[in-house]
């Protein structure tokens, strides 16, 4: 599903600045990575793909469904097909990993059915299968609060595999992760996005993740895009043009594995 930004700008309610004029094209099945600084524009960038965070001024169409202005009802639909992942991992504790993962088939299943647990055969088949991709489905019927916070992520995007959905987002997803559970999880999102053709745009905070993962890297600042390339381009001074400041050994996280 191709993601177009026409001119799009985001003015916040005080006056901020979320985006300034941006101007992309993400193909169908790409792997985009978008970093930059705290308040550079990048959660704005992605909240704004499923309407999320309303477009100001310009034109933002997901394949063939122009989200800026869009209906409610319209915006309703969009979302059945672009899935989200959070930082916080957006879980409900107190329930099982496999109820957390049948959230992503409500889009597909009537109010009552769901709340009294009448699910059909098929989605639990799809929420096993979902599980089964990321590695941790002997954890099934297990209560999400006894999970790792890897694994809760992991649960996370099963969730959002659950949902079968043509878009992933995912809004800094291992900023409260370990480095090695980091990588994990950015490994889970690159096979799945390879092996599915789901297009996927990560936020990240670091350049280093960016450039093992990502097959195209959006750099932010201040609300417009300052780079626009691939990860062997991203170099020493494409960081300081993303970051303002010279690269040094802090904005590294270790254990990347290509």
């Amino acid at each position: 599903m191709v993601i177009r930004f026409d001119n799009v700008s985001v003015r916040y309610g005080t006056g901020t600045l979320g985006l300034d004029g941006i101007d992309l094209e993400i193909p169908d099945g790409q792997f985009v990575v978008v970093v930059g600084l705290s308040g550079a524009g990048k959660s704005t960038l992605v909240r704004t793909i499923n309407g999320l965070v309303p477009v100001t001024s310009g034109t933002l169409t997901v394949g063939d469904q122009q989200v800026s202005g869009a209906r409610a009802r319209d915006l309703r639909t969009l979302r059945a097909k672009v899935g989200m992942i959070f930082q916080s991992f957006n879980l409900v504790s107190r329930t099982s990993v496999m109820n957390n993962v049948l959230v992503g088939r409500l889009h597909q299943t009537s109010t009552l059915r769901s709340l009294l647990g009448w699910w059909k055969p098929e989605d639990r088949e799809i929420a096993f299968q979902a599980l089964e991709r990321v590695g941790i489905v002997e954890k099934a019927w297990v209560r999400a609060s006894q999970l790792s916070g890897g694994q809760q992520q992991r649960v996370a995007i099963a969730r959002v595999l659950a949902q079968e959905p043509s878009v992933i987002l995912a809004d800094e997803p291992v900023a409260s992760l370990d480095p090695p559970t980091a990588n994990q999880v950015m490994r889970d999102l690159r096979r799945i996005n390879r092996e599915l053709g789901i297009t996927t745009i990560v936020n990240l905070h670091f350049l280093d993740l960016a450039r093992t993962y990502g097959d195209r890297i959006i750099g932010m600042r201040g609300g417009k895009v300052v780079f626009d390339g691939t990860g062997a381009d991203a170099d020493d001074a494409v960081f300081e043009q993303i970051y303002g400041r010279s690269l040094n050994a802090s904005d590294v996280l270790p254990g990347g594995d290509a």
